[in-house]
């Protein structure tokens, strides 16, 4: 008799702990498993140039950011003044990543807005995006002079996120490996 009232019990006990666990959890802070992990290879081409290919590998030795950005996201355009600003402090360089765009289009978005990036890549159909685990655009990964992944940003980057989150990274990484 007391077990057909104790099962009940104890599973609204499991649920109410899993709700408790997730109310804390920050949703901005999707985990992933790339973080701590080398950068998935890419060879893409640039933008403006597309006879030059850029891969991780040749951008070892240094701490860089990636932002996957496309000219039809409506939250990018709202991060892009943040990302450039981070730019203007020579932390490090940040690549953009040109997500599912028209070349077209990309520039002309660059034009009007400027453009940040020590270099554009571009992945048309996506494939890098979805090596590198992007949900969705803007997203910003944080690569370690070693080439790993130390920090992934789901969403536009904010004031809050440069300056509580990148910069003392990016610090800390610099800081760290030389």
């Amino acid at each position: 008799m007391k077990a057909r009232y104790l099962v009940p019990l104890a599973i609204f006990l499991v649920i109410v702990g899993f709700l408790a666990v997730g109310l804390k959890m920050d949703p901005k802070r999707v985990p992933s498993p790339l973080i701590g992990k080398p950068a998935p290879h890419f060879e893409l081409s640039t933008l403006y140039d597309p006879a030059e290919r850029i891969t991780p590998e040749k951008l070892r030795g240094k701490v860089w950011l990636l932002n996957v950005f496309a000219s039809w996201c409506v939250s990018c355009r709202a991060e892009h003044q943040v990302v450039s600003r981070f730019v203007q402090m020579g932390l490090a360089p940040v690549y953009g990543l040109n997500y599912k765009d028209e070349a077209r289009d990309a520039k002309e978005w660059l034009r009007e807005l400027g453009n940040p990036y020590e270099a554009v890549i571009v992945d048309p159909e996506g494939d890098t995006g979805i090596d590198w685990g992007v949900y969705g655009v803007p997203e910003t990964f944080v690569i370690d002079k070693k080439g790993i992944i130390r920090d992934k940003v789901i969403g536009p980057v904010t004031e809050e996120i440069l300056e509580n989150r990148l910069v003392p990274l990016v610090r800390k990484l610099k800081e760290e490996q030389g």
